[in-house]
C-alpha cells in the first residue's frame, strides 16, 4: 500500500503537546546557574531629560548586585547604523540608556540585577529620577499640522511610498454623481502576546554569548547584539524554538535584549530580563492613524476616480511607514487616482507592524466606502465588487500569478446565505435584535524571501532539515516537516527539522506571510540537491542494483531509492550512509524568488469576508453572530493549520472592529488601561460561529510549491465587514475602530 503524502493533509502541530503540558520552554523558562535577574525602571514622564537619578537605596539591598544607567553603563557601539536592524526604518534608532534624554513615558532608564527576580523588582521601586519636563504631543488628530512625507530607508523597497498621480482625480470626482467623501479614524492597538517579552543571556566568556529569546528572527537579533556590543557574529547564538505569540512584536530586536546582553557582559554572569505587562505598552503597537477616502463612480457602479490620503503616527526619532493608501489601486481598476502618506511625528515609541500591517488599515476604509457608495447606487455591495473586478492588477497592468477572489464572493456569499439580506439598513430583526450583513474584500502580497536550509540523511536514514526560521505559533514547523517528508517520500516521524537557532542556516523573520513559501521552497531545493547526491553515492555502492539507471526510472519512498517499475528493487537510505563509511550524506541550498520571471506577473492573495451582527435595540450592544471567510491563497499545505490561521484571523479582526484600543490620557502622555483588564481583547464568549472556506487556486507560477502566505489574509476584510453590517442593522455609519455601543446611542 502505496504511503500517503503528507502535503495537503490536516495533521496537528508536532509541537502541540509539549505546548499544552507545559514541556515547551520559552525564554524565561531555560534554567541556568548562577542566573542574575534584571528588572526595568521606566521612566513616568513622556518627553525631558533626567537631571537626577539616585541608585543608593536600590544598592543597598541584599541581593542587588548593580543598577546599570546612562551614567554607569559601559561603552557601547557609536554610529546609528550599528544599531538597525533588519526592520529597522529611517531615523535614529532608539538605544536604551544611551543619555539623559527622555523620548517617550515608560522608557527604560535604568535596569536593577540582583540575584533573584522579588529583589531586583523592589530594588527598581527604590531608584529615584528627577526629570526637567519638556511639551509632548500624543496625538495624530491634534498634531496634524507637523505631518509630513516620510524619509527613505532600506525598509522602503518592503514599504513602498505611494504611487504617482494618475489621470485628473479633481476634475473627474469634483463632476461625478455618484461620490462618497469619508474620514476614518484607528486608535492604537498594543502586541498582547501570551508569552512577555524576555532575554536569558548565558555569558560563556571569551566574548561568546548563548542567548534564549523571544523573537521573530533569531539571525537579525544575533546581527544587531554582535555590531551593538562589537562582538564575531559567530560568537553570538541565539536560540528561540518556541515563541509565545508575536505576529510583528519579534520582527525588531526589544529593548530587553539590549539589557540583558549589556548587564551580562559587564557582570560576566547569566542574566534574565523580562518585561512585566504594563512595560509591554512601551513598544510594539500598531499606529493611530487618520485617513480621508473620496471615490467616485459612474451610474453603472464603475469607479471612475479615488484619492486616498493617510496620516500616520510615527516616532520623535524613526519614521516607521506602512502601505496604506496605495492597496485601492491594487484591487479595483480607477482610472483617476491620487494617493497620500504623511507620517505624524509625536512623542511615543515607534510603533512596529502589527498582523496585516497597513492593508488592514486600509481595507477597512477603502471597503467601508466601498459600502456607502454600494447604497448610494443602490445595487448590493457584492455586485459593485464584482463591476469593478480586476481581471489583472491595475496599478501595473500586469496579470496575476493567479486570482480566484471571484471564486471567493460566491463561495462565501453561498455559504453565509447573503441572497437572503434585505438591503433596506434597519429592516431585519430576530426578537429585540437589530440584524446586519456585511461583507468586504481582503488582499494581501504574496511574498517570498530567499532563505537557505540545509538537508542531510543520517546513519538511521532519517532526514534531518535546518534552517534558522522561528515558529511564532503559525505551524511553522509542522508544514516544514510535511513538505520536507514528501520530497524524500519518508513518514512524518523520520523527518527531524531543527530551526529556531542563529547557527543554522539562514532566515528572514517570520513576517509577512511568507515562510511557507521562504523555508518551504528552500526545502524543495535542498531536497532535490540531497536526492541526487544520494543517487550519485548509490550507484558507487558495490554490487549496486542503480547503475545505470536513469533518475526518472527512480524513486525515492519508505527511505529507500527503489525502481519505480519494480519496487522489489531498492537501496536504503541507511545502506547509503553505511557505505559513505557511516557519514552523513548532506547538502546546502538557497531558496529564492524567481524575480526575472515573476517581475511579468503580480503575486497577491486574496479573501472575503461575510459578517452577521445582532445589535440589542435598547442597549445597543453588538455581537458578531456568525461570519464566513473564503481565501486564496495558492496551494494549502496543512488544511488544519492554515484553517487556525484564518480563523485566528478572524477573531482578531472582531478584537479590532469592537474591542481593542490603547487609551493615552493627552495631558500625561501615557497609557490609561496597560494591562489585560482594560486593554479589551475578545473572550470566548465574543466568538461564535466561524467558518473558513479556501478557494480551489492552482499557481504554478508563483514558485516551486504553488504557495502563498494565509498568516495575514483572514484578517484584512474582517473590520471592514463587521462595520458595514453594524450600518445595515442600524442605519449609523461609524468610521471609527474600535466602535463601541455608545456610539450608537447617540
Amino acid at each position: 500500500m502505496a504511503m500517503k503524502p503528507s502535503v495537503g493533509q490536516p495533521l496537528s502541530r508536532l509541537e502541540g503537546r509539549q505546548k499544552v503540558t507545559g514541556a515547551a520552554e520559552y525564554a524565561a523558562d531555560y534554567k541556568v546557574p548562577g542566573l542574575l535577574y534584571g528588572y526595568v525602571v521606566s521612566s513616568t514622564i513622556a518627553k525631558g531629560k533626567i537631571i537626577r537619578i539616585d541608585t543608593s537605596a536600590a544598592k543597598a539591598l541584599p541581593g542587588v548586585v548593580e543598577v546599570l544607567t546612562h551614567e554607569n553603563r559601559p561603552s557601547l557601539a557609536w554610529f546609528d547604523l550599528q544599531y538597525a536592524d533588519m526592520d529597522a526604518p529611517p531615523g535614529t534608532v532608539f538605544k536604551p540608556l544611551c543619555d539623559d534624554k527622555i523620548r517617550f513615558n515608560g522608557q527604560p532608564v535604568a535596569l536593577v540585577v540582583a540575584e533573584d527576580f522579588e529583589m531586583a523588582r523592589y530594588g527598581a521601586t527604590l531608584v529615584q529620577l528627577n526629570y526637567e519636563e519638556e511639551s509632548f504631543v500624543t496625538s495624530v488628530e491634534a498634531n496634524l499640522g507637523a505631518a509630513r512625507a516620510a524619509k527613505k530607508g532600506i525598509a522602503t523597497a518592503l514599504k513602498p511610498p505611494p504611487p504617482a498621480p494618475t489621470g485628473d482625480f479633481e476634475k473627474v470626482y469634483d463632476a461625478a454623481l455618484i461620490k462618497v467623501d469619508a474620514e476614518y479614524q484607528h486608535g492604537i492597538e498594543h502586541h498582547n502576546p501570551m508569552e512577555l517579552f524576555a532575554t536569558t543571556t548565558v555569558f560563556e566568556g571569551d566574548g561568546k554569548l548563548t542567548i534564549y529569546d523571544k523573537t521573530q528572527g533569531t539571525i537579525n537579533n544575533q546581527f544587531f547584539v554582535a555590531n551593538v556590543f562589537g562582538l564575531r557574529y559567530k560568537d553570538v547564538r541565539v536560540l528561540a524554538p518556541y515563541v509565545g505569540g508575536a505576529f510583528g512584536s519579534g520582527l525588531r530586536p526589544q529593548y530587553q535584549l539590549f539589557l540583558s546582553v549589556m548587564a551580562a557582559l559587564y557582570l560576566k554572569r547569566n542574566v534574565r530580563v523580562v518585561l512585566d505587562r504594563h512595560q509591554m505598552f512601551t513598544l510594539a503597537h500598531r499606529p493611530q492613524n487618520m485617513q480621508r477616502l473620496q471615490f467616485a463612480t459612474d451610474e453603472n457602479g464603475r469607479l471612475m476616480a479615488a484619492r486616498h490620503a493617510a496620516f500616520v503616527e510615527t516616532s520623535s526619532y524613526e519614521d516607521y511607514t506602512e502601505v496604506i493608501s496605495s492597496w485601492s489601486h491594487r484591487l479595483y481598476p480607477i482610472a483617476n487616482t491620487r494617493f497620500e502618506y504623511k507620517v505624524v511625528p509625536l512623542d511615543l515609541s515607534t510603533p512596529i507592524d502589527m498582523r496585516a500591517p497597513g492593508g488592514v488599515t486600509a481595507m477597512h476604509a477603502i471597503e467601508c466606502t466601498m459600502d456607502q457608495l454600494a447604497y448610494k447606487l443602490g445595487i448590493d455591495p457584492l455586485e459593485l465588487r464584482l463591476r469593478n473586478y480586476a481581471e489583472v492588477d491595475p496599478s501595473t497592468g500586469k496579470p496575476f500569478t493567479s486570482k480566484a477572489l471571484r471564486e471567493c464572493y460566491q463561495q462565501a456569499a453561498s455559504k453565509f446565505g447573503w441572497s437572503e439580506r434585505n438591503p433596506e439598513p434597519g429592516s431585519m430583526k430576530r426578537g429585540n435584535k437589530l440584524v446586519g450583513y456585511g461583507m468586504a474584500t481582503g488582499v494581501w502580497d504574496a511574498y517570498q524571501f530567499p532563505s537557505r536550509v540545509q538537508a542531510m540523511i543520517t546513519k538511521e536514514g532519517k532526514l534531518k532539515i535546518n534552517n534558522a526560521v522561528t515558529d511564532i505559533g503559525t505551524g511553522t514547523f509542522t508544514v516544514m516537516t510535511q513538505i520536507a517528508a514528501d520530497e524524500l517520500g519518508l513518514p512524518i516521524e523520520d523527518v527531524i527539522f531543527g530551526y529556531g537557532d542563529s547557527k543554522k542556516p539562514f532566515s528572514m523573520f517570520q513576517g509577512g506571510s511568507s515562510m511557507t513559501s521562504s523555508t518551504g521552497v528552500a526545502i524543495v531545493m535542498a531536497a532535490k540537491a540531497l536526492k541526487e547526491k544520494l543517487l550519485k553515492k548509490a550507484k558507487e555502492m558495490p554490487e549496486s542494483p542503480l547503475v545505470g539507471v536513469a533518475e526518472k526510472d527512480i524513486t525515492f519512498k519508505d527511505g529507500s531509492i527503489s525502481l519505480r517499475n519494480d519496487p522489489s528493487v531498492h537501496v536504503s537510505f541507511q545502506a547509503i550512509v553505511a557505505a559513505n563509511k557511516g557519514q552523513v550524506i548532506k547538502t546546502t541550498k538557497m531558496g529564492k524568488p524567481h524575480l526575472l520571471k515573476l517581475r511579468k506577473y503580480s503575486k497577491m492573495t486574496h479573501s472575503a469576508s461575510f459578517v452577521e451582527v445582532e445589535v440589542d435595540k435598547d442597549l445597543k450592544t453588538i455581537v458578531v453572530t456568525r461570519a464566513v471567510t473564503a481565501v486564496a491563497a495558492g496551494k494549502i499545505i496543512n488544511p488544519k493549520t492554515a484553517r487556525n490561521q484564518i480563523s485566528g484571523s478572524m477573531v482578531w479582526g472582531i478584537s479590532k472592529a469592537l474591542h481593542e484600543e490603547s487609551v493615552i490620557d493627552e495631558n500625561l502622555g501615557k497609557y490609561v488601561n496597560p494591562n489585560l483588564a482594560e486593554y479589551h481583547i475578545p473572550t470566548h464568549a465574543d466568538i461564535h460561529q466561524l467558518e473558513v472556506i479556501f478557494a480551489d487556486e492552482k499557481d504554478e507560477l508563483i514558485n516551486e510549491l504553488g504557495t502563498k502566505g494565509v498568516g495575514e489574509i483572514g484578517l484584512v476584510a474582517m473590520p471592514a465587514a463587521i462595520a458595514n453590517a453594524i450600518f445595515h442593522a442600524t442605519g449609523k455609519r461609524i468610521n471609527r475602530l474600535p466602535i463601541h455601543f455608545d456610539e450608537l446611542l447617540a
